[in-house]
């Protein structure tokens, strides 16, 4: 329990309150993750009042070191911001010696970055030229909250070729990556609502709509995706989902649950938000249809980015909004000038409209397609081989790695991490529960950027520390 000494306190209640937990989460006391007390526990046990309480813990989710979900009580946030108070020199030494770690690691699984070896950097120059030389005036002019035409044109066309969706380049809307396009969804749909994610998922997307000031219930899956019965019973009017590639199991939602998807956004008049965040990379199988096309009653906004496609750096992403979103969108949000600078989005534009990107997804393809079944033959064929288990190789751009019950994973993944220089994350790491409930962890094998040459010597080296513990 959070214990304060009030009477030798510099500062108000809330204050020192706030310090003493922001000093805690900053030296390691409370991790990334825990739970905190609740308001009236922690009121209790101080001896204050519940506001003050509350006070504190919206001052630290204001800061960014704690975040709430609802009905389920206060976290310590994954992501620790920088604090501007002086750290302890052993503060700064830790510091100084993770960075150095993280900056220095030999593979990391944990990264979406792509391999900057395959962006096609004299092409992308060459057409910001072109750019420069050809658009001078469009570029200088203010830009269309939805951003500009041709590259909604071409996205639109894109669409059409690559998932069978025929939309209007009038429903689609550009923005600078997920946060930017989370951020007008909540401001369209309305703080009020109560937004539902997926459990395990990407958490950052729950962070991004609490962000903006928006209420989140993370719901759990089964094996055919998220439980629709589970969202009927949350009260919940929008669910974000990844029925292409759920992240991190790769459960493909079936057509069964989709459509049962569908029914519930229908009597409830709810949205569904569809993100397709690594959808071009399938490797076996035609594609099922997405959601958004599939939907006729105009129940799906349809979401995905370039991060993965060309680079987590480029922040462009779009969203395909439905007919009854788009008078909302001019009514609300119709004054803003899009994130995305002109110059960026036509040289997209000229990217997707030349051919460009369908040719580099589909040099992309081959690349991860490579480094998947080099990565995979490696593990099959080293020490591993009668005792750990793949599951999900076809889920985009990562699998689960499985070892039996009797080993510590998370005491595997830190050896590998101070003594491999080999970060990879566990499967726990995605529940809103920490995964409490699961019999067994599983490491999350994201290889998108992964140096192919040094596949044998990162197997070897988780080998060597499985055996330890086997």
């Amino acid at each position: 329990m959070i214990t304060v000494d009030f009477e030798n306190r510099t500062e108000g209640l809330c204050k020192s309150l706030c310090s003493k937990i922001r000093t805690m989460i900053l030296s390691g006391e409370l991790k990334k993750g825990e739970k905190l007390p609740s308001k009236r526990a922690l009121s209790e046990h101080l001896g204050v009042s519940i506001i003050t309480v509350q006070n504190a813990y919206q001052n630290l989710i204001s800061e960014g070191f704690v975040y709430s979900i609802e009905r389920s009580g206060f976290f310590v946030s994954d992501s620790i911001p920088f604090y501007s108070k002086t750290p302890s020199k052993n503060q700064v030494e830790k510091a100084v010696h993770r960075f150095e770690k993280e900056t220095d690691l030999f593979a990391d699984f944990s990264s979406s970055s792509a391999n900057a070896q395959k962006f096609p950097f004299s092409l992308w120059a060459r057409l910001m030229r072109k750019v420069l030389s050809t658009n001078d005036e469009k570029l200088l002019r203010r830009t269309n909250a939805k951003g500009i035409a041709p590259l909604r044109a071409a996205i639109a066309h894109y669409l059409f070729d690559f998932r069978n969706l025929c939309v209007s380049s009038e429903q689609i809307v550009i923005g600078a990556g997920s946060e930017s396009l989370i951020s007008m969804l909540v401001s369209l749909l309305g703080r009020e609502k109560l937004y539902v994610v997926e459990n395990p998922g990407y958490k950052k997307i729950a962070r991004l709509f609490e962000a903006n000031g928006a209420s989140v219930k993370p719901v759990a899956i089964d094996d055919a995706g998220l439980c629709v019965e589970k969202l009927y019973d949350s009260n919940a009017l929008v669910a974000h989902v990844s029925p292409e590639h759920h992240f991190p199991t790769g459960i493909k939602m079936p057509l069964r649950r989709r459509r049962e998807l569908l029914t519930w956004a229908n009597e409830h008049h709810g949205f569904i938000i569809e993100d397709e965040f690594d959808s071009e990379f399938r490797f076996s199988g035609k594609p099922l249809p997405t959601l958004k096309a599939e939907d006729t009653e105009g129940r799906v906004i349809y979401i995905n980015t370039f991060s993965k496609t060309i680079s987590p750096a480029f922040r462009v992403g779009y969203m395909v909004l439905p007919p009854e979103l788009l008078l909302e969108f001019e009514r609300k949000l119709g004054f803003y000038s899009c994130q995305v600078p002109s110059f960026e989005q036509f040289t997209l534009f000229e990217f997707i409209a030349g051919g460009h990107f369908a040719r580099h997804i589909s040099r992309m393809k081959n690349r991860y397609r490579s480094v998947r079944n080099a990565l995979v033959r490696a593990i099959l064929e080293s020490d591993l081989k009668d005792i750990a288990k793949i599951r999900e190789k076809e889920s985009g751009l990562h699998f689960l790695l499985s070892l039996p019950k009797k080993c510590d994973c998370r005491e595997i993944r830190r050896r590998l991490f101070e003594n491999a220089h080999i970060q990879i994350p566990l499967l726990s790491d995605f529940f809103f529960d920490d995964g409490t409930f699961l019999e067994k962890d599983d490491f999350v094998m994201n290889y998108s950027s992964i140096f192919p040459e040094r596949i044998p010597e990162i197997v070897r080296r988780i080998s060597a520390e499985v055996k330890n513990h086997v």
